[in-house]
């Protein structure tokens, strides 16, 4: 982390232990379609929020007291954004509140635990230094059912050219929900832009028959854009495995093209949440992504340029970029997806192939096995018709 962050702690405060029903007292409680807490036992449906108490720790703002006037910070970094601890044990001894037994629960495994004696649920609450509790998280909001019936009409739109055996064996029962760790950067900026962009004054076509062609007379010119921008809620990944795009053994990218998150309906970190689901560990630090979130920033300030220069139809070229990011705020997040996987073996190799869902949005994306055979076959006969009209066309056009 830089040294000119201010930290703020969002640690919520509470004891690891026991999480209960604000109605009942039960510690049972899982996670409601629509996104609420129901607890299994009085069926009581609640919002997190509501049921937490405050935080029994102020904000910690590392800031120069005796200055009489001090400057926003460049970088805020939210506690659960802290750096990891390379030798902090994921193992967590949890004192039951319910019988005083000892439980150790496996952070690297699990969140949640329940006690072998009292069967009473104990939650890891508290931010660690192995990242496995983050600020803030999105509570899943599309139900198991829900997320099956996307699944299998992705799957089924694409069952034409999907391998045979796959056809056979898939099954959508065994989608699993899953929370992905994220970075939260909000940020102010300047950008500023300079380059050349081109505009067509007059289209006209010289030559004839197969020599014939079409001109464009374009005018140049050097622009520049200069202008402040807000960047509010951009995620990037946590997860080094989930950023490595180019694994040729399985389909990672699908993740990012369910994105965005509505991040602004993000809530403090909850144990309660985590049941019923897996979740996977950040292992990624903040200075180990700066530069990527940088690059974001870059192209979210590029697309805005573009859109105030829609008069150059004949392309822009930025030759020269520069973007000045201050308040910079860092959150760890956990944000939810419904996940099915799929193990292709073929020739000694092995491909795992995702479908994924954005629970929040319902947005799926995914990979399914292609029979190559089918794809030719069809490839071969399109180009069978495309050629003899494409020479129809050509000669009844001239």
């Amino acid at each position: 982390m830089t040294d000119e962050a201010t930290i703020i702690n969002t640690d919520s405060g509470r004891a690891d232990g026991l999480n209960r029903c604000p109605s009942c007292g039960s510690t049972d409680i899982l996670t409601q379609a629509g996104g609420r807490l129901q607890c299994q036992f009085c069926r009581n449906v609640f919002d997190a929020i509501a049921a937490m108490p405050p935080p029994t720790t102020a904000p910690i703002l590392q800031v120069d007291e005796d200055s009489a006037a001090v400057a926003p910070p460049l970088e805020t970094h939210h506690s659960g954004a802290a750096d990891i601890s390379t030798d902090a044990s994921a193992q967590v001894t949890i004192k039951c509140q319910g019988c005083g037994a000892e439980v150790v629960v496996d952070t690297n495994e699990t969140m949640t635990s329940r006690c072998h004696w009292c069967r009473q649920v104990l939650s890891i609450e508290h931010q660690m230094p192995n990242g496995a509790v983050p600020d803030i998280l999105l509570p899943f909001y599309l139900s198991k059912e829900q997320a099956r019936a996307s699944i299998d009409q992705f799957v089924g739109q694409r069952s034409f050219f999907a391998h045979k055996q796959f056809k056979a064996e898939f099954t959508s029962e065994n989608i699993v929900g899953v929370y992905f760790p994220y970075f939260v950067v909000d940020a102010n900026a300047k950008s500023n832009l300079s380059g050349t962009a081109g505009h067509v004054v007059r289209t006209y076509t010289i030559g004839s028959n197969e020599n014939r062609r079409t001109v464009y007379d374009i005018d140049i010119y050097q622009i520049g854009r200069n202008f402040d921008i807000e960047v509010s809620g951009l995620t990037v990944e946590a997860s080094a495995e989930r950023r490595n795009i180019s694994n040729s053994q399985n389909t990672n990218n699908i993740i990012n093209t369910i994105m965005p998150f509505d991040i602004q309906n993000a809530i403090p970190y909850n144990g309660n949440y985590l049941k019923g689901f897996t979740s996977e560990r950040r292992d990624t630090n903040i200075d180990e992504i700066r530069n990527l979130a940088n690059t974001q920033m870059y192209d979210i300030a590029r697309t805005q340029a573009n859109r105030t220069a829609t008069k150059y139809d004949a392309g822009i070229r930025w030759e020269n970029e520069n973007l000045e990011a201050t308040n910079v705020t860092w959150r760890s997040a956990y944000l939810p997806v419904w996940l099915y996987s799929y193990l292709e073996v073929k020739n000694g190799s092995q491909l795992l192939h995702y479908v994924a869902v954005n629970a929040r949005t319902g947005e799926t994306m995914g990979s399914v096995p292609i029979a190559k055979t089918r794809l030719f076959l069809v490839a071969a006969i399109i180009e069978l018709i495309a050629i003899p009209l494409g020479i129809m066309l050509i000669v009844f056009g001239s």
